[in-house]
């Protein structure tokens, strides 16, 4: 986190917004485009791992932001487990829910080591 100035510069919120760009992109298509209920949830989850990475860099709080890398890794958590009810409706083949889940694990540990090392310069104090 030293030197980075923006939370467009973190890694978890450059790989998270791919992961949303997937998701996204896959829900935008055939039979999980007209799943209204799982579509939604599940994009909405996958912004909100964005959307707290952001808000809890921008809080300028260590205390603050660790708490807000708490809720994005669960909200990846979410969005693995929706991804398993697309795969069990067949929305998704199991390539590309391969594919998805392994996006979002790889999200979920940037964030866990982010988080842990946030966690320690808020000990330092």
């Amino acid at each position: 986190m030293a030197g980075i100035q923006k939370f467009e510069g973190l890694l978890a919120w450059q790989k998270a917004r791919e992961l949303t760009k997937a998701i996204y992109q896959v829900t935008s298509t055939g039979r999980f485009s007209k799943d209204f209920g799982l579509c939604d949830q599940i994009r909405r989850a996958s912004v909100s791992v964005m959307s707290n990475l952001a808000e809890g860099f921008e809080r300028n709080s260590k205390n603050e932001f660790h708490q807000f890398l708490v809720i994005a890794k669960g909200s990846c958590a979410e969005v693995k487990s929706q991804l398993y009810v697309a795969l069990d409706a067949e929305y998704l083949d199991k390539p590309m829910f391969q594919q998805l889940k392994n996006q979002a694990e790889e999200v979920s540990r940037i964030i866990g080591g982010l988080r842990a090392s946030v966690d320690l310069k808020r000990q330092k104090k």
